[in-house]
């Protein structure tokens, strides 16, 4: 059985032999932001997890400071004025996303598991999908986060305001998506989940989530034509 302590222990392995490996190649990125943009090296943001208790989130800044009060507010379009050069790399590739292996060792999250939002994305989930989306750890990577990979283009490609095409549609179906992710909790889910993050790094375009996962929920019709 997939135990909770299980999940853990390969929490705690996966993450420390991660930081361990890329600390070569961490520490250059953490130098270069230190002398570039703003100076900052890393950005801690409030976060609702675990059974919607919040904790302190680690992301590497790739934004202007303040940019929470300017333009879209904590929602980021593609292009993006408040997106440093140095952060719209790491954003595209994910690096900015490295620090939250510290948050995965001290127990905050888990590698797998729905994305942990602020307080203005959580109140737009239905409120069914609130009560529950956090009945597991909040997750580096999980299945919301690889169908909403380039969510910052399809916010950019609507026509409706982003936070109304946010709230109507994206929230409620990347809810779905990971309560669907709790019901079929398992090691293998987690291990495939893990699997195709790497592979969509690689190859953004695919859609192997869906190969794999045939039981997934519909995409929306009004984000067919803005996926492709």
């Amino acid at each position: 059985m997939y135990t909770r302590f299980f999940k853990r222990l390969i929490d705690i392995v996966l993450s420390l032999t991660a930081i361990l490996i890329i600390l070569p190649f961490w520490i250059p990125i953490c130098i270069i932001l230190l002398l570039t943009g703003e100076h900052e090296v890393f950005y801690f943001q409030k976060r609702i997890g675990y059974k919607n208790k919040s904790f302190f989130i680690w992301k590497h800044a790739t934004m202007l400071k303040n940019s929470e009060k300017m333009g879209n507010g904590l929602l980021t379009t593609r292009n993006d004025p408040r997106v440093l050069p140095l952060g719209r790399f790491l954003r595209k590739t994910k690096i900015n996303e490295l620090p939250q292996l510290i948050n995965i060792l001290k127990g905050d999250m888990s590698i797998v598991g729905p994305r942990p939002l602020v307080d203005k994305t959580f109140t737009p989930y239905p409120k069914h999908i609130q009560e529950n989306i956090y009945n597991v750890k909040p997750g580096l990577t999980g299945v919301g986060s690889i169908i909403f990979r380039d969510e910052e283009r399809l916010l950019s490609e609507t026509e409706m305001k982003p936070k109304d095409f946010y709230q109507s549609y994206i929230a409620p179906h990347k809810g779905g998506l990971e309560l669907w992710y709790q019901n079929n909790l398992s090691f293998y889910t987690d291990i495939k989940l893990v699997f195709i993050t790497a592979w969509v790094i690689v190859s953004p375009g695919s859609d192997l989530v869906y190969k794999v996962f045939k039981d997934l929920p519909p995409f929306p019709a009004e984000l067919v034509g803005a996926k492709s």
